[in-house]
């Protein structure tokens, strides 16, 4: 009984002319991707690629074992001794002879009809291209959409080029030049820069008396290939038109080198295969993945051939990562595997010209030296000739540039080819980019662990940090790992403390054979004077991140050309940039870079000094700049411009951009600090860290401000400055509130206050009254907080300084609120809202809708507050401060609890709580805790509530929170009470109408005494 399987036309199981019902489309492709490796194994991976693309369902795997369920019915309801689908481990294969499948028949038809025509079998090359004919029924898969349908049927496509040409290279070898012509046309529109089918088709023309269309033809060809390819059409296409032009007889025109004048000879078959040899692999692998779907089921692209591109920095392991590839990929490239050195970063040698590599990879082709052109332009004719029917790979290793690759490339062509270079190549026909970074830590590690092999006993984490130490590049990490090797007494602790010598890594990075420093060297080298000028000067930066501002101050160049070099030191790898415009560079190419700096005699020490403090220059004078968009109401002490006057900084606009640039700018802010810590003058470091304390403060660096406003203001009082002085005191007293630490803010404040006052100095004065009062009330102190805002307030009205009314107001309307003077407490917000608004500072708005909404929450109006807040929450977007965004989340999330919405509230808490202990605000914490406790007690979990609420004292305590433990002692007697502990309750709610008493919060003391009666009448009773 005739079994075959279709796949051109309608993919079909056909059995004695009748065909099975395979349903739906997914089942016909899973049916088509086993068929076409008919006899060889299948990943499952791949076949969920070739069905699915890069989208596959959520159960992938159950999905395509569902269809291949489909498939064996199939099979055995159309014959009684249907082929099997056998179940691998990861993969499954059909069992089929591939000539049963007729693409693969077809395939082997043409195939074995080219190699009889090449060694002088016309007639039975015919034969062969007859039967293959009759194979065909239409396009294959047809009605099947998907990137590997696509690519089978271009590889198809591919296949049923050459069985055209082949045909027609045996009628215009027997002189029958008509007979060529419609086995050569229809292929012209499909393929309209072969440059070997237009030679043959113009001479079939020509030959045909169809002069002025040949013409035409090559005329037509030699433009396309030049626009659509952008190199010259070779010398065959200029020889048939030269000969035509001459009336040479259309048989002399056809390429032919024999006294007989029939055909050119050919070489013989060689299947070259040089590859290095392959090592253990780990890693990589998506990039595995990708090159492998790329080069396996996008082979056979009609004009353009196949290639991709690996290239990163030298010692990432592009050259190991193809020549891995090429060994998985053997049995896909049958007629060769080829790896050619191009030397773009051998500094012992010249690159190799494209004439030089041409001639190499034709000899290894089985070409000899006699039979080879001179001319670079006929040397790529013959490439790409005998390349044309040939699947092979090819590795071009260490390109230096397009110039050199673009004449490699075989043009239309079943090969692919694959290029490494340091560089990026742009330019390429249709390439494919892969760009290598270094190794994840885990890879790094198993590749660590491999090249030792198990003989070796390793620590993980000595091993994971001599990884780290190489930067988890893999070149240092197999020379690391050789260094190992070779000393059979050493353990993985002795490398260690060897590479961690205080002699600098990139020194110890070296084995009998290879150094890291060789390798980065002949990069540099390729480098132009003003980018090895940037190479040298990046190495100085204090920081680890930075962009082309921070490179011109280093340089002296224009922000503009420093920006042109960091482009054009990225396409060399030798930087990288994982954000835009943001910029880094490897550890230990910094290393390198440093140690050039300090042996080039290009940079002195004094140039080197001059950079890093031109640097460290540009950060504080930009930072100054910034903090006064976004911190106008500090008090503050000038910078010395001196020679470094405040630089043009475009981006930074308004108090929006002003805080993103000082996030996105922030560790190398603390790294400037640290410079300076180390090498400033205590004067710079005293201006320093007072233009940057409203960033430090708010972005919750606080561990790292105070010792250095301490010395600060140690410095300024050594030096007679008191208005500097006090605002240092000032800055300090802010870093002290924020870190929940009142009675030292308190006192800082004080001191600041008594220095305004004896310099008279009213503006002053009124920011340190300000600053008092912060702590004032959050300790509890409100009526001493209310009588020095509204004596502030006098005195600022009378400025008319708009910005500090407003937050004077609005800090006074705090005061009210917890005073339980409501009204005054609205009245202060509204105002201060109305003004900061009118201004347009966000920050001002923030906060006074989030004080408004606290007044809607206090008063039972939690619809009103939620409107608030979401106000609140929108102007926070915009400031992205974590504290500020925690702070209306915690706000928020109490409004859900009052409406009912327990769980939403416990998943705004949740998200709050570890940003406000980051950040070091435990006074806010202390909130969260107690609000948290109470979500529970109203869902009933009192246990839970009791255990949040002790915490929440516990922090309240510590930092001297009277409002705060006068909260959470009432909230504690709820749950107690809630418990059936009625005595319990009793003695928090004692302590709680005790410490409102204390500060005066006549609210909360109302609300303790009543409660307190009620119970002492339940225990009474």
């Amino acid at each position: 009984m005739e079994f075959e399987i279709r796949l051109s036309g309608s993919v079909e199981i056909r059995t004695a002319g009748r065909r099975s019902d395979l349903g739906s489309t997914k089942t016909r492709l899973t049916l088509a991707g086993l068929a076409w490796d008919a006899g060889r194994t299948v990943s499952v991976d791949t076949l969920i690629h070739r069905i699915w693309d890069e989208h596959p369902p959520a159960k992938a795997r159950e999905a395509l074992h569902a269809h291949i369920s489909r498939i064996r019915g199939a099979l055995r309801m159309a014959a009684g001794d249907a082929p099997p689908i056998v179940s691998r481990t990861n993969s499954y294969a059909l069992e089929v002879d591939p000539e049963r499948v007729d693409l693969r028949s077809y395939t082997s038809c043409v195939e074995r009809a080219r190699a009889l025509r090449d060694n002088g079998d016309d007639e039975t090359g015919l034969r062969l291209l007859d039967r293959a004919e009759a194979l065909w029924h239409g396009e294959p898969l047809a009605g099947i959409t998907g990137s590997w349908a696509e690519h089978l049927r271009a590889a198809v496509g591919e296949t049923s080029l050459v069985a055209a040409m082949t045909r027609a290279e045996i009628l215009l070898y027997a002189g029958k030049f008509s007979d060529a012509v419609p086995a050569l046309l229809p292929l012209t529109e499909a393929h309209p820069v072969d440059e070997a089918l237009a030679e043959r088709l113009a001479v079939a023309l020509y030959g045909s008396n169809r002069t002025a269309e040949a013409t035409r033809l090559l005329q037509r060809t030699r433009q396309r290939v030049v626009r659509d390819i952008g190199l010259d059409a070779g010398r065959g296409l200029h020889r048939v038109h030269q000969g035509i032009l001459a009336g040479t007889p259309a048989a002399d025109l056809l390429p032919h080198s024999g006294a007989d004048g029939k055909r050119p000879p050919r070489p013989t078959r060689r299947v070259p295969d040089n590859l290095p040899r392959d090592v253990p692999w780990a890693g990589r692998r998506d990039e595995l993945r990708r090159l492998t779907a790329a080069l396996c089921e996008g082979r056979g692209a009609s004009d353009v051939v196949t290639v991709e591109a690996i290239h990163g920095m030298g010692g990432v392991g592009k050259t190991a990562l193809a020549v891995h590839l090429a060994h998985r990929l053997r049995d896909r490239f049958p007629d060769g595997r080829i790896h050619l050195h191009l030397g773009g970063s051998s500094s012992d040698r010249t690159p190799r010209t494209p004439a030089r590599a041409l001639t190499e990879l034709l000899r290894l082709l089985g070409l000899s030296s006699k039979e080879l052109p001179r001319e670079l332009d006929e040397l790529v004719a013959l490439w790409r000739s005998v390349a044309r029917d040939r699947r092979m790979l090819v590795i071009l290793d260490d390109a230096t540039s397009s110039e050199q690759i673009r004449p490699l490339l075989p043009g239309a062509s079943p090969t692919a080819v694959v290029v490494t270079s340091r560089r990026r190549l742009p330019g390429l026909p249709g390439v494919r980019p892969v760009s290598l970074d270094v190794l994840p830590p885990e890879d790094a590690a198993a590749l660590f662990s491999q090249r030792l092999g198990r003989a070796r006993d390793t620590e993980s984490a000595e091993v994971a940090e001599i990884v780290r130490i190489c930067g988890h590049l893999p070149l240092a990490i197999e020379i690391a790992a050789s260094r190992l090797l070779a000393r059979a007494s050493w353990t993985t602790s002795d490398l260690l403390r060897q590479l961690s010598d205080g002699n600098g890594h990139l020194a110890q990075l070296q084995d009998l054979e290879r150094t890291l420093t060789h390798v980065f060297a002949v990069s540099y080298e390729a480098l132009n004077a003003e980018q090895q000028l940037v190479f040298r000067r990046i190495g100085l930066h204090v920081g680890v991140e930075f962009g082309p501002r921070a490179v011109a101050a280093l340089t002296g160049l224009s922000p503009a050309a420093a920006e042109q070099v960091l482009e054009e030191l990225l396409a060399h790898h030798l930087v990288a940039e994982p954000i835009p415009h943001r910029f880094t560079m490897h550890d230990l190419l910094r290393d390198y870079a440093r140690s050039l700096t300090e042996s080039s005699g290009s940079d002195s020490g004094d140039d080197a000094r001059r950079a890093v403090q031109s640097l460290v220059d540009h950060y504080v004078h930009t930072a100054d700049r910034a903090d006064r968009l976004a911190y106008p109401f500090r008090s503050r002490t000038d910078l010395d411009t001196g020679d470094s006057p405040t630089p043009s900084c475009p981006e930074i606009a308004d108090a929006q951009s002003a805080e993103q640039w000082l996030i996105a700018e922030s560790a190398n802010l603390l790294d400037t600090l640290n410079w300076l810590v180390n090498h400033g003058t205590e004067h710079q470091l005293a201006l320093s860290v007072h233009v940057l304390a409203g960033f430090l403060d708010m972005e919750g660096h606080l561990d790292a401000a105070e010792p250095l406003l301490r010395r600060a203001a140690a410095q300024w009082n050594a030096a007679g400055d008191s208005r500097a002085r006090a605002r240092a005191l000032l800055d300090l007293c802010a870093v002290h509130t924020h870190g929940s630490r009142y009675d030292e803010a308190i006192s800082t404040a004080r001191e600041a206050l008594d220095a305004a006052r004896s310099l008279r100095d009213r503006e002053l004065e009124s920011e340190c009254i300000h600053q008092l009062s912060i702590p004032l009330w959050q300790t509890g102190e409100y009526r001493a907080a209310r009588a020095l805002l509204k004596e502030s307030l006098h005195f600022l009205l009378r400025t008319e300084n708009r910005l500090r009314i407003a937050r004077c107001r609005n800090l006074l309307g705090i005061i009210h609120l917890h005073l339980a003077e409501n009204t005054e407490a609205l009245t202060c917000f509204t105002s201060a809202l109305a003004e900061f608004t009118e201004i347009g500072y966000d920050r001002g708005r923030y906060s006074t809708l989030n004080n408004t909404a606290e007044v809607h929450r206090r008063t039972g109006r939690p619809e009103a507050a939620e409107i608030a807040y979401k106000q609140a929450m929108i102007v926070a977007e915009r400031m992205g401060n974590p504290r500020d965004k925690a702070t209306l989340q915690m706000n928020m999330a109490s409004v859900m609890d009052a409406l009912g919405r327990a769980d939403e509230a416990l998943a705004l808490y949740g998200l709050a709580l570890p940003v406000l202990r980051e950040v070091g605000d435990r006074r806010a914490e202390a909130i969260a805790l107690t609000r948290i406790g109470r979500t529970h007690r109203s869902a009933g979990r009192t246990e839970e509530a009791l255990r949040q609420h002790l915490a929440a004292l516990e922090v309240a305590r510590a930092i001297h929170a009277a409002g705060e433990e006068v909260d959470v002692l009432y909230d504690l007697a709820l749950a107690e009470r809630d418990a059936g502990r009625t005595a319990r309750a009793v003695a928090h709610l004692e302590q709680s109408l005790a410490a409102s008493r204390r500060i005066g919060a006549s609210a909360e003391e109302a609300r303790a005494a009543g409660l307190l009666a009620a119970l002492r009448d339940e225990v009474g009773a």
